[in-house]
């Protein structure tokens, strides 16, 4: 941690949680009603989901920032312009963020789940921290409301978690899935083929329950094989353990 300016305002990475405004830390919710500069994520044209979950929550006055990917998903991520794109993409958030910082004003910067749980506030913190003073409030991950979501518990026992993302090589996952005893997988989208070639090889595709828009209003948790061609980008896909227990 580096020492603080006392001229300098500061960065707040600020977990929101899954989606739903009560999920919310009491740090959080201070955080963001109390903020004067107000940061997101969001795709060019879209009010970003971060945005939403605060709706109501901003003060009248707060000074918003939206910050719109160059890119998502229309190059894949293995391009090399994917990489160069965000790097600059940013560089350019961090210096917009140090300069306010060097103003005096604290920033809010809204992350959706966990800041540091596959979350693009860790490509700032990692720029900013050397900078100027940035502090991390954590968020209940989507993993986790979507597990409490099926009621049942996720791992009993000696139980060993894995967590996955659906990006990787099939034959990867397949490998991964059949090793573990309970599964999270996330950044499904356009990978659910994928992902189904590699439950079934594990043999646990009968195990698997998907989740869509863990928390919020939309909810929905229905087993994998009920789940049709395509699934929101708000899902994840969970195996329950059933280790050890009294």
């Amino acid at each position: 941690m580096m020492r603080r300016d006392p001229r300098s305002g500061t960065i707040f990475g600020v977990g929101l949680g899954p989606g739903s405004q009560d999920l919310m830390s009491v740090r959080a919710d201070r955080l963001i009603r109390g903020a004067s500069h107000v940061a997101y994520f969001r795709k060019k044209g879209r009010t970003g989901h971060a945005r939403r979950i605060v709706d109501g929550m901003l003060a009248a006055d707060a000074v918003e920032l939206p910050m719109e990917y160059p890119v998502t998903t229309e190059i894949p991520f293995d391009d090399p312009r994917y990489n160069e794109w965000l790097a600059a993409f940013y560089e350019r958030q961090v210096a917009q963020l140090d300069e306010i910082a060097g103003t005096g004003h604290d920033v809010v910067v809204l992350c959706e789940g966990d800041p540091f749980f596959y979350g693009s506030f860790m490509h700032l913190y990692t720029r900013l921290m050397d900078r100027v003073p940035v502090e991390v409030v954590p968020g209940i991950t989507g993993m986790s409301a979507a597990w409490t979501a099926t009621g049942q518990p996720i791992t009993w026992g000696d139980d060993v978690l894995t967590v996955l993302t659906a990006t990787q090589p099939e034959a990867m996952l397949a490998e991964r899935i059949a090793r573990t005893d309970a599964l999270v997988v996330m950044k499904i989208g356009r990978h659910l083929d994928k992902l189904r070639r590699a439950l079934a090889s594990a043999g646990r595709e009968e195990d698997a329950w998907m989740i869509e828009y863990a928390s919020m209003a939309q909810q929905r948790v229905v087993p994998l094989a009920e789940v049709g061609e395509r699934v929101p980008y708000f899902s994840i896909l969970v195996i329950h353990g059933n280790g050890r227990r009294p």
